[in-house]
């Protein structure tokens, strides 16, 4: 049997982290909130290592235009890297029958 996950909204996050600010007591805060500790470091974490860009809704954070265009090119990068790798195997396994190995 497995509980339904719970969503809270970026204004739930945003009043626990400005709380946690100001408390001592993470784990009483947890408590009052009804939440896990582990939850509110996070979200403290995740505020502080981005501000405007934390709490954008299905764990998916948002990218600045060059942060989107570097993810771009390093999964183009890993295609082709795997394409080169795919070729080089196929020409080792071509060029063994005939004596004309390339020496890849």
């Amino acid at each position: 049997m497995s509980r339904e996950r719970r969503k809270f909204d970026k204004e739930f996050k945003l009043m626990a982290v400005e709380l946690s600010k100001t408390r001592e007591n993470i784990n009483e805060l947890a408590k009052e909130l009804g939440v896990r500790p582990e939850l509110i470091y996070r979200w403290r974490s995740e505020h502080l290592e981005k501000p405007e860009a934390s709490f954008t809704g299905h764990g998916k954070p948002r990218h600045t235009p060059e942060e989107a265009e570097i993810a771009k090119l390093k999964k183009q990068l890993r295609d082709v890297e795997m394409e080169r790798d795919i070729l080089k195997k196929a020409i080792s396994i071509f060029s063994r029958g005939d004596g004309k190995s390339t020496g890849l």
